[in-house]
């Protein structure tokens, strides 16, 4: 088997530590690691598959050495300004920040979802949105069979999708401290709020599910709305959706069926038996779960679902590593 050299942009973050026990986990097969960062994370030790690495402070010349896929996850700024780096020295990147997830060129990719979109990268390639991630696996499905009019998400976001600080808000929060990342605490509370508002009135969390949704379903015909929000949950990030289909559908059942059949969705959902998904039981899986599927008698064809991941695997790291196997399964590297 042919093996790769990969290198971790922002490898001492919380999404950047699990990019590489994911590649560990999943293995891919990594020849050389090349774990990078910020001067100030420069020269701190990481472990990879069972070995320790030193750190390399980030620059344009860190992509001089033989490297064929670079994980990013370092933010806007820094992807901005070092993937062109990396993709001119023939690098392909794979993104994990907003930077170019909605530009015309860069595939903004699912593997489950849109593999194909692949083959025409230009060595860079997006990651989606962590809230956007999830409900593509069982949106696509029910695009494909029923055809869809307008989807409604409401999320209830952990705080780990907003970062290491983030975490130890709520974990200080339960103590009584003050927030220092949020501006207002987030334990015992909810946070109608994530990221900037816009003048719209939206924020650019809810934004970026409508437009990243649009692009990678590959229809802007969609009507797509979204309210996020962020609770005191450490890992997972849960969704409430609302989908009005362009076709009927027979029964609930039906509906099941046609999201348990989509590769990595597992629909549990057995009210009598209190059964359905929740963060608590997504976390360490890179798997989508969806459940409290039911009928919207408010209007004709329409349904809600739960859907369920964990943000830092499924939402961030796992679908990196994942594209980064769809590459190679598509002899596009």
């Amino acid at each position: 088997m042919k093996k790769y050299n990969v290198a971790v942009v922002g490898a001492t973050g919380l999404v950047g530590t699990m990019m590489l026990k994911v590649l560990a986990e999943r293995h891919f097969p990594v020849n050389n690691l090349y774990p990078m960062a910020s001067y100030r994370s420069a020269g701190k030790k990481v472990e990879f598959d069972g070995k320790e690495y030193t750190v390399e402070e980030l620059k344009p010349e860190s992509f001089d050495k033989d490297i064929d896929i670079a994980l990013f996850s370092a933010g806007g700024g820094t992807s901005k300004t070092f993937a062109p780096e990396a993709a001119k020295r023939g690098v392909i990147v794979i993104d994990n920040s907003s930077a170019w997830r909605m530009d015309p060129d860069v595939p903004l990719v699912v593997p489950e979802v849109n593999p194909e979109d692949l083959q025409n990268h230009h060595n860079i390639i997006a990651n989606p949105n962590c809230s956007t991630i999830q409900a593509m696996l069982p949106l696509k499905a029910i695009k494909d069979a029923y055809g869809i009019k307008r989807v409604v998400y409401s999320t209830y976001q952990a705080v780990s999708g907003a970062g290491v600080q983030a975490v130890a808000d709520l974990k200080d929060g339960i103590n009584g401290e003050a927030p220092k990342k949020f501006p207002y605490p987030i334990a015992y509370n909810v946070l109608p709020h994530i990221d900037d508002f816009l003048e719209n009135g939206y924020t650019k969390e809810e934004m970026k599910m409508i437009n990243e949704s649009h692009k990678i379903l590959h229809d802007d015909t969609i009507a797509i709305t979204a309210t996020t929000a962020r609770v005191p949950v450490f890992f997972g990030h849960s969704e409430s959706i609302n989908v009005e289909l362009k076709k009927p559908f027979g029964d609930v059942e039906e509906l099941k069926a046609c999201m348990g059949a989509m590769k990595n969705c597992i629909v549990v959902d057995d009210p009598d038996k209190l059964a359905y998904p929740m963060p608590i039981d997504s976390e360490g899986h890179d798997e989508v779960y969806v459940g409290r599927i039911r009928r919207d008698f408010s209007l004709e064809n329409g349904f809600n679902f739960w859907c369920v991941a964990d943000n830092i695997r499924k939402g961030a790291a796992s679908n990196a590593v994942q594209i980064a196997e769809s590459l190679v399964e598509q002899a596009l590297i």
